[in-house]
């Protein structure tokens, strides 16, 4: 929320001195975040010109300049930048004429940019300052022609000081305001926060008195509520205009205040609804009363209904919008955003003026819904006052009557259903227990009292009713959160709280972190990535297998070309990889641990079955909720691509390779204490021949693989991309921390070879685990040394030669029982894999 301070002073009193920095600290002090300081950034001599007269000038490029002879003060004073008091100024705008009264900006001013502004030769002239536009002071947008002081209804004697006169020399501070502080979304709300702060004397500009209606414009409030018997719509109030000027400016002090809060100006009558919803926090809408057909109906979106909001928009509406309709239809959707059949316009010359009052849970969802944020929205969702809608309308047919011309009638409406607060038991002692401050009874009342809280005492303590600026008081914590915040935070001690015994870092985190810190010292690069991808993705990436994954869509997704929740992690880093590459980085080695999302066969509730936001759900919609929650098991992923040896002097480069991924594999089950097996598999993502199914003590635990080469290219990778993916819970439920050691044997070892023929289908691994099975407790090592598949073979055979260690813990082996083991090992393969041995 931006508040220029002028707007704030006509509500609280300010010291005469007092800056934007002593407001936001005045703010801190009752929980107010501050966030910035907002200027016009402009400094003088910026002062008021009369045009006396203009030559224009053709030039060769087209265009036609204007050397203007300006009046920049009275005649026979000097000006404010010290020279005459006539300046010749070149303008290449049009919109002026001789008499009109400008805005110029004189040598030594600067503007917003910052421009600063200096005499200079221009089309063969001494342009002596320049005419501003309304873009060129940071006013608005517009930079078709020059600031006319006219348009404003203004008329200032030349000389005059612009930035005064204009409200340039207006300062804003911005707060940060958190969801449960609606009504600090306002000149109000915060006027009456600084009041709290500094004991200054604060003026509720709402209270005035407001005429009563004769009940002759008909409102028909028809909000059954399909969101869970919630009252839609409680206040709806509506007041005419007549005989308005749609053309007539806006006020420059308006529009200098609107700019400041960060506002658009749009027309006097748009920016007058505007001003008054920062100014009271109600948001305000204007009809054009003689567009509109019959009277106004509040009820629900029909299925299949559309709505042409003000930003020309078709919309396609929900059973659960709450809609303002007349005859001929929807007319806008409450308290988001008007629609175009009523739009206010420069031919508007009879105003409906409108204020109402929605549920805060209806107006959130149908702007999320619908993605259409609005100043309006963010003020409902957050609670608006009930009782000022009345006020609010006072306010704005005052400020259109003064100044678009209009005529005030007694013709409107009051619909006023909105339900009573209820009180609230405010134990005694009962804050000093929980803040741990001593309050007196009195400093509790008073606390109360000061922010609009109707109090009395009870027995055992203080019935508080809630002011109806203040739907976030709903319980004693709420109050005694107020009378911490009005009496001082500093009167809470600082004690630092005693850590409760325990047991230190679950198994899990203590794997987490030796996985993660294992990875990281082994040269990866830990990433983070998003959770949200594309179908594709999830298909291509989140099984092995062919076809459709079941993945979970976002119902509201951030991006509609990735509303999916992942049910892999390798997605994300191709990404991160592709994003890097481009940025010159070619040799990448990353990792990412984090959750994957499996939904499953659990049914989740329906929207119109979601527990209310304000109610504690029952234990039956409590565990409909932990059911529907979808299996989030946690992943680690792998990602190796370019060089992991660069190439230099007597050394050549060597690329990462599926031998890559599967040593980071190793390194992940050296770090969780589990020895991790890598067999022949298939990926639907990755190459054939050089993909691995990963598996513990027999079960399916990863991937690793390379991927296949067009999916590479797809996302402008190289060729050889190595990946894994391992799901970590199921490692660490595996077993893992637990290392088995081995002494270290001092008997002499004795080596031998064994070549078998298999068929080419049969994957080594499972050969060299036949062998190991078979040689028993001699084999000490075994490893594939060659995979021969040529001449002399068969077409469907191949040559797996292994290279075996076998040593005796208490004696020296002979070459026998060497080839005995080695013979058995063989004698198992063969009878596993029909394998035969190679002469």
């Amino acid at each position: 929320m931006r508040v220029p301070l002028s707007w704030l002073a006509e509500y609280v009193e300010l010291p005469a001195d007092t800056t934007p920095e002593a407001v936001q600290s005045a703010l801190v002090k009752v929980g107010l975040e501050e966030e910035d300081i907002h200027r016009f950034d402009l400094s003088g001599p910026i002062v008021v010109g009369e045009v006396l007269e203009f030559v224009e000038e053709p030039q060769k490029n087209g265009k036609v300049i204007r050397w203007c002879q300006v009046r920049v003060a009275p005649d026979g004073e000097t000006a404010a930048d010290g020279g005459e008091s006539v300046h010749g100024i070149v303008c290449g705008a049009h919109n002026f004429a001789p008499g009109d009264k400008v805005v110029v900006t004189l040598p030594g001013a600067v503007l917003p940019g910052p421009f600063p502004i200096a005499a200079r030769k221009t089309y063969g002239h001494l342009s002596d300052g320049m005419i501003a536009s309304v873009r060129e002071l940071g006013l608005g947008d517009d930079h078709e022609g020059i600031l006319v002081l006219a348009t404003l209804g203004m008329d200032p004697e030349p000389g005059t000081d612009a930035i005064s006169l204009l409200g340039l020399d207006d300062e804003a501070i911005e707060i940060n305001v958190t969801p449960d502080r609606g009504y600090a979304f306002s000149i109000r709300g915060v006027a009456r926060e600084y009041a709290h702060a500094t004991g200054a004397t604060f003026t509720d500009p709402a209270k005035r008195d407001v005429p009563t209606l004769d009940g002759t414009f008909p409102v028909t409030i028809d909000d059954g509520a399909p969101i869970r018997d919630r009252q839609g719509c409680s206040v709806f109030t509506t007041r005419i205009v007549r005989d308005v000027d749609p053309a007539r400016p806006t006020p420059a002090w308006m529009r200098s205040r609107l700019t400041l809060a960060g506002i658009r100006s749009v027309s006097v009558l748009v920016d007058i609804t505007n001003y008054v919803m920062l100014e009271l926090g109600q948001p305000i809408h204007g009809y054009d009363l003689d567009r509109l057909t019959g009277g106004i109906t509040v009820r629900r979106a029909a299925k299949g209904e559309k709505l042409t909001t003000l930003d020309s928009t078709e919309r396609v509406l929900h059973a659960e919008d709450l809609l303002i309709t007349d005859g001929s239809g929807p007319i806008g959707l409450a308290g988001v955003m008007g629609g175009a059949t009523t739009e206010i316009s420069d031919a508007t010359t009879n105003v409906l003026v409108e204020a109402a009052n929605f549920d805060p849970v209806s107006i959130a969802r149908t702007a999320r819904r619908h993605k259409l944020p609005s100043e309006a929205s963010k003020r409902f969702e957050r609670g608006v006052d009930p009782k000022i809608t009345q006020a609010a309308v006072d306010r704005v047919v005052e400020l259109i009557q003064k100044y678009a011309g209009g005529t005030p009638t007694d013709s409107g409406s009051v619909y006023d259903e909105a339900p009573e607060r209820d009180r609230i038991l405010l134990p005694s002692g009962f804050a000093s227990a929980l803040v741990g401050v001593d309050y007196s009874d009195a400093e509790e009342r008073d606390a109360l009292v000061e922010i609009g809280c109707e109090v009395s005492i009870v027995d055992g303590g203080l019935s508080v009713l809630p002011p109806s600026w203040r739907p976030d008081l709903v319980g004693k914590a709420d109050l005694v959160e107020e009378i911490a915040r009005i009496v001082g935070y500093d009167r809470i001690p600082s004690v630092l709280p005693v850590a409760p015994p325990g047991q230190g870092l679950t198994r899990g985190q203590r794997s987490r972190r030796a996985l993660s810190d294992a990875l990281a010292a082994a040269g990866s690069t830990e990433v983070l990535a998003y959770p949200f991808v594309s179908k594709a993705s999830n298909d291509l990436f989140g099984s092995p297998l062919e076809g459709r994954v079941p993945a979970i869509k976002v119902a509201n997704a951030l991006d509609a070309t990735v509303p999916y929740l992942r049910t892999s992690l390798i997605p994300g880093l191709i990404e991160i990889a592709h994003r890097n590459l481009s940025r010159g980085l070619t040799n990448l080695s990353l990792f990412e641990m984090g959750l994957v999302f499996t939904p499953g066969t659990k049914e989740r509730l329906g929207s119109d079955e979601l527990p209310s936001g304000t109610d504690r759900p029952s234990d039956e919609q409590l565990d409909a909720l932990f059911e529907g929650i979808p299996a989030q098991p946690r992943h680690v992923a792998v990602l190796e691509l370019g060089n992991v040896i660069e190439k230099q002097p007597g050394q050549p480069a060597v690329s990462a390779s599926l031998s890559d991924a599967l040593a980071r594999v190793g390194q992940i089950g050296l770090a969780l204490g589990v020895r991790i097996d890598a067999v022949q598999g298939t990926h639907k993502a990755l190459h054939p021949g050089r993909t691995a199914e990963l598996r513990v003590n027999g079960l399916h635990v990863g991937f690793a693989g390379e991927l296949l080469p067009d999916i590479a290219e797809d996302h402008d990778l190289p060729r050889v991309v190595a990946v894994a993916e391992l799901d970590i819970d199921a490692l660490i439920a595996s077993g893992g921390e637990v290392v088995a050691t081995h002494s270290i044997l001092t008997q002499p070892a004795a080596t031998q070879d064994l070549s078998l023929l298999v068929a080419r289908d049969v994957p080594a691994g499972d050969v060299l685990a036949s062998v190991r099975e078979g040689a028993g407790e001699l084999l000490e090592d075994i490893r594939l040394v060659d995979d021969y598949r040529g001449s002399g073979l068969g077409t469907d055979e191949k040559s797996l030669t292994f290279a075996l260690r076998f040593r005796a813990a208490d004696r020296t082996l002979t070459a026998a029982e060497a080839s005995e083991a080695k013979l058995a090992g063989a004698s198992r393969a063969h009878e596993l894999f029909g394998a035969a041995i190679r002469d």
